[in-house]
Order: C-alpha cells, then structure tokens, then sequence
C-alpha cells in the first residue's frame, strides 16, 4: 500500500511539473515574451539588455508625445495672444515686419531645437 502512494505521488508530481512548463510557456506566448530558461545566464543578460532598451524606447516615445503637445500649446497660445492683440486695434509696424522677415527659415528651426532641448533640460 505504501508503494502504490509513492508510485501515484510520483506520478502527480511529475504531472504537476508538465503542467507548470506548460503554464510557463503559455504565459510568455500570451505575454509576447521568450521563454527565459535559468540554465543560461547569457540568454538571460541579453533579456534584460532587451527589456531596458525597450524600456528606454518607450520613455523617448512618452518624452516626445508630451514636446509635440506642450509646442502645439505654445502654438495655440501664441495664436490667441496675437488675435487678442490685433482685436485690440494694436498691429506691429512696418519696421518690425522687415526684422522678424530677415532670419531665414534655418536660423528660425535652430531656435525651435534650442528651445526645446532647454525644455526637455528643465
């Protein structure tokens, strides 16, 4: 009696393993993941190099999100002050049309990416 409880102990522990592999597997497939075996410390080193550039990837997808959202308030601001100011019945005289007109388009993009370089800097 005693051999006919280890042989069936046996038997579910050997089930009960299968059947976690299997829930492991599943589980990665699921969660779009390799399965990561603990025998390989490489394999394991070049996941977690995986996941921190993911990470990271992630972090600069967030960060420029949030830039093209806070320059298109800027935008918008910048729209309603100048409509608020022309309402007002004030317009920028002829001299400073000619000075905003003289810097060239390049010199006015290397403004944007200063600006927003000292943005993402704060």
């Amino acid at each position: 009696e005693r051999e006919a409880w280890q042989r069936e102990r046996n038997i579910l522990q050997n089930a009960l393993k299968q059947a976690e592999s299997q829930l492991a597997k599943t589980t990665a497939e699921i969660e779009n993941k390799p399965v990561v075996e603990t025998s390989s410390p490489k394999l394991q080193r070049l996941y977690r190099k995986y996941l921190r550039a993911e990470s990271f990837r992630k972090a600069l997808v967030y960060q420029k999100k949030y830039l093209l959202l806070l320059l298109g308030g800027f935008q918008d601001c910048e729209h309603a002050t100048l409509s608020l100011i022309a309402r007002m019945g004030i317009y920028p005289s002829p001299a400073d049309l000619q000075s905003s007109g003289s810097h060239s388009r390049p010199f006015t993009k290397f403004r944007c990416a200063v600006r927003a370089i000292i943005a993402i800097s704060r």
